[in-house]
């Protein structure tokens, strides 16, 4: 197996939702949530950094964010797509920032993303 087929099934496993994800079972479709709503999970926030972004010829805008090395990702630098372009309006590369991405139209796609404080080294980090 090479590295673009296991980078490949990660991407595949955390695109699949967190169940999947943590169970390692690729392409495996999760539970759905009952009516109640019970057993829902809570949206997850990854820590990152802003390294840059840019607009291809077609207008559509992406970021690219360095993931903070405890996601345990064989690449940390990602790329993903920006809908609303108001999420980047605070943010400067170097920004640390919490975001939640989802997998939309077969991109990853930024939904929210938010500046925090940095995380310090060898310090607990939320």
């Amino acid at each position: 197996m090479n590295f673009t087929a296991v980078s490949g099934a990660v991407v595949l496993a955390l695109a699949a939702g967190p169940t999947c994800a943590a169970s390692g079972q690729v392409g495996a479709q999760a539970a759905p949530a009952s009516a109640s709503g019970a057993g829902e999970a809570a949206p997850v926030e990854t820590r990152a950094t802003v390294r840059s972004w840019i607009e291809d010829e077609g207008g559509r805008l992406y970021v690219h964010l360095k993931i903070v090395p405890r996601a345990k990702l064989p690449f940390t630098t990602l790329r993903f797509r920006v809908r609303d372009r108001r999420l980047l309006d605070d943010l400067r590369e170097g920004t640390s920032v919490k975001f939640r991405a989802e997998r939309i139209e077969g991109e990853n796609t930024l939904v929210t993303i938010r500046a925090v404080p940095p995380c310090e080294r060898f310090q607990r980090c939320d």
